[in-house]
């Protein structure tokens, strides 16, 4: 958990910068600093999703399934996510920190909360390197994931304010829970399930990007339970084939 503990200070100290430095900034700029992380974002997205095309997915699953399986992951996934109603359940929980944290016109921080937070969790590093750092491997993964947060924390509380903050918990929650996996499970995690989850999670960036760009508001939130959907597709598939 050292990793991951790393990882909440520096978002935190990222965000006391971000917060302090931001009423400074024109509104254009931050404008323009929300553009530049969607972007990034999309790059980010665009990065995970090449796992879909990895030897060793494509060897265990068979060619043209990886799409596949990340469709019905995130189709499942979505319909579940839906019916739980996790994305309202993350504005709820957004507002009601912010009744608590922030002032009551801050009408940012519930976007800021909910961005950070998917932004922070979903990717390749934060399960990686959360199931290294449970298995006893290192924590080199989440240390690189920290600075880069650290400096995204920054930019995000100059545009969004303090729900950037309230997004540690969340990245709190999450790691240690795939730290957990990685020192319950071991090594069960074979590189084909990671990376069906890598390939999932890169999408759900790529729709948190559009999101920060307003080309379109997914509801990235509700499809979160296809993280979990995606290895036990492919592992199925992997079984059939």
């Amino acid at each position: 958990m050292i990793g991951t503990i790393v990882n909440v200070i520096t978002i935190l100290i990222g965000t006391l910068i971000g917060v302090a430095v931001g009423s400074k900034i024109p509104h254009r700029t931050r404008t323009l600093i929300t553009d530049a992380l969607g972007l990034v974002t999309f790059i980010s997205g665009a990065s995970a999703c090449a796992a879909l095309w990895n030897s060793s997915y494509i060897d265990a699953v068979g060619g043209g399934k990886p799409i596949l399986v990340t469709l019905g992951a995130l189709l499942i996934g979505g319909l579940i996510g839906s019916l739980l109603r996790i994305e309202d359940r993350l504005d709820v929980a957004g507002s009601r920190l912010q009744k608590r944290i922030a002032k009551e016109d801050d009408s940012n921080f519930v976007t800021g909360f909910v961005t950070a937070s998917l932004i922070f969790v979903i990717g390749p590093m934060a399960i990686l390197g959360s199931i290294s750092d449970g298995l006893g491997n290192g924590n080199e993964l989440l240390i690189l994931k920290s600075i880069m947060d650290g400096f995204a924390a920054i930019a995000f509380a100059a545009a969004l304010g303090w729900g950037v903050a309230a997004s540690a918990l969340s990245v709190l929650i999450y790691q240690g829970a795939w730290s957990a996996v990685g020192a319950f499970l071991g090594s069960t995690l074979q590189e084909y399930q990671i990376d069906a989850i890598t390939g999932v999670g890169g999408l759900l960036l790529i729709g948190i990007g559009m999101k920060l760009l307003n080309l379109k508001t997914i509801a990235i939130g509700d499809m979160l339970p296809a993280l979990l959907i995606a290895p036990i597709l492919a592992t199925g598939v992997a079984a059939l084939t």
